[in-house]
């Protein structure tokens, strides 16, 4: 397809010029598509399958995204005076907004998390070694297909084959055996670092949302304590910016997602202060009045350790001039490594929307927060961890994964049980112009549609799924205290 192109330059991050090359947006867009497996993977009858029919071919949708960017950049006018091309950076943004606007999330998101993941590379914060390229670890993703495959659960289908033969039960047990046994893996690395010359001072457990990360939290400060260990835990909520300072968007949304939600550098001071072993006024955000309040003094007595969980724990403008041999960094991941649709055009479960799923529940019981707002809100969910959470997750000192396919089963059955838990296509009539829900949505919808489910009597006791099991935290009945969930 032939679109005008005005644009002759573009200008590098270093202020130099260089010649405008839609070939390199091409490539960079095909390099993106292909690390998910292909643009079919984000194939969604009804929203972007006529591009399909057009462009069956990956090279033939990667010249149309490129020439989607083109007229982007062609639009704005500053562009086509010779002294104001177009930067490195608005042109990666005309990319995903190419990318996203026809439906194409999978290929949108590898695209920023590479991005933003050669962000941090230049500014020293990874090493090459560290970087994670489009955010999905293949090699733990293989070992859980893997790990699945050797109990017939490698699919959906192989899943539900285990629920109607009453035979889930022991994958359950196993999966949360392993689970246990990272934990155990975790504090053996910590009880190391304790007993080396490090000055070991400050605990971070961090992840995406609806991770895992609080009953995570709760099982590793359980085992560590037994060894005699003392912690003093900040809640970083008590940092945000006071609520004047989040205008809300077109749908009355504010994004708590980001980093820059927080007072970054009061929390950066406080951090080293207590390190340093001086006294902080520690604020308390007032979610009242949506601003902060003065809140008691705080100190770190010897021998006690600082511990937070913390969408953020990875952002290197956090820790700044923090020594990284103070930190344990533990990253709570959720990969259920299983694969679901018709063979030959088979997807992997994406962790992004098992989190959704859980988070949706989640919200419903403890937030009064309807789905569908969890659903249009989830946009700047994906935004903050693209760039701050999935690109860094090399600096972590373990990893300890919380998703698995067993899951899908339990989930299926919770939805089913609650009423209006899963939103109606007509509840999106309003937004209609939102495409990144409605592709959530459907996403979600066919997911759940080819699970079987467990019955509603297994989950009202611990036969089935244990009080203390991640999934838990989610759908209600957990032994774990969750103390935002109260």
């Amino acid at each position: 397809m032939a679109v005008e192109n005005r644009i002759v330059k573009v200008q590098k991050r270093n202020r130099a010029l260089l010649r405008f090359d839609t070939a390199r947006i091409v490539r960079a867009v095909l390099r993106a598509a292909q690390s998910v497996g292909g643009f079919r993977q984000d194939f969604l009858p009804g929203i972007n399958s006529a591009l399909f029919d057009a462009w069956p071919a990956d090279e033939q949708m990667a010249e149309f995204v490129g020439d989607t960017v083109v007229v982007l950049l062609n639009a704005n006018p500053r562009h086509l005076i010779a002294n104001f091309p177009p930067t490195i950076e608005q042109i990666q943004e005309a990319v995903l907004h190419a990318l996203r606007s026809h439906g194409f999330q999978h290929t949108a998101d590898a695209y920023a998390c590479y991005r933003w993941g050669r962000h941090w590379l230049r500014e020293g914060a990874l090493s090459s070694e560290q970087f994670i390229g489009n955010g999905v670890p293949a090699t733990e993703v293989e070992r859980q297909v893997i790990w699945n495959s050797k109990r017939g659960c490698e699919n959906i289908e192989g899943m539900n084959q285990l629920v109607r033969a009453g035979r889930l039960g022991p994958v359950i047990a196993e999966a949360l055996e392993l689970y246990e046994r990272s934990i155990d893996d975790a504090a053996t690395k910590l009880f190391k670092r304790l007993e080396s010359n490090n000055p070991l001072k400050m605990i971070w457990i961090t992840g995406p949302t609806c991770s895992g990360k609080t009953t995570t939290t709760v099982k590793l400060t359980e085992r560590l304590q037994k060894h005699g260990l003392r912690f003093v835990m900040l809640n970083l909520d008590d940092y945000f910016w006071s609520l004047v300072e989040h205008p809300t968007d077109w749908i009355n949304d504010r994004n708590y997602e980001t980093p820059e939600a927080l007072d970054i550098q009061l929390l950066n001071q406080h951090l080293r202060d207590l390190l340093a072993g001086r006294t902080i006024t520690k604020p308390v955000f007032d979610f009242k009045e949506g601003r902060r309040v003065e809140g008691a003094e705080l100190k770190l007595e010897p021998g006690e350790i600082l511990l937070l969980d913390c969408l953020h724990g990875l952002y290197p403008p956090m820790t700044e001039s923090i020594e990284p041999s103070a930190q344990f960094r533990l990253y709570i991941d959720a990969q259920p490594g299983m694969y679901y649709g018709k063979p030959g055009s088979s997807r992997l479960v994406c962790s992004s929307d098992m989190r959704l799923m859980r988070r949706m529940l989640r919200d419903a019981r403890h937030r009064n927060h309807s789905p569908l707002r969890t659903i249009l809100h989830w946009h700047y969910v994906r935004s903050g961890e693209l760039y701050s959470i999935l690109p860094l997750r090399g600096l972590a000192d373990h990893v300890i994964n919380t998703g698995f396919g067993f899951e899908l089963p339990v989930l299926k059955a919770c939805f089913a049980l609650e009423t209006g838990c899963l939103p109606r296509p007509q509840d999106f009539a309003p937004y209609a112009g939102f495409l990144d829900a409605k592709v959530r949505y459907s996403r979600i919808c066919e997911l759940l549609e080819a699970v079987e489910p467990v019955s509603a009597q297994s989950l009202s006791n611990y036969d089935l799924v244990p009080g203390d099991a991640v999934v838990r935290e989610f759908i209600g009945g957990g032994t774990v205290r969750i103390p935002h969930n109260n």
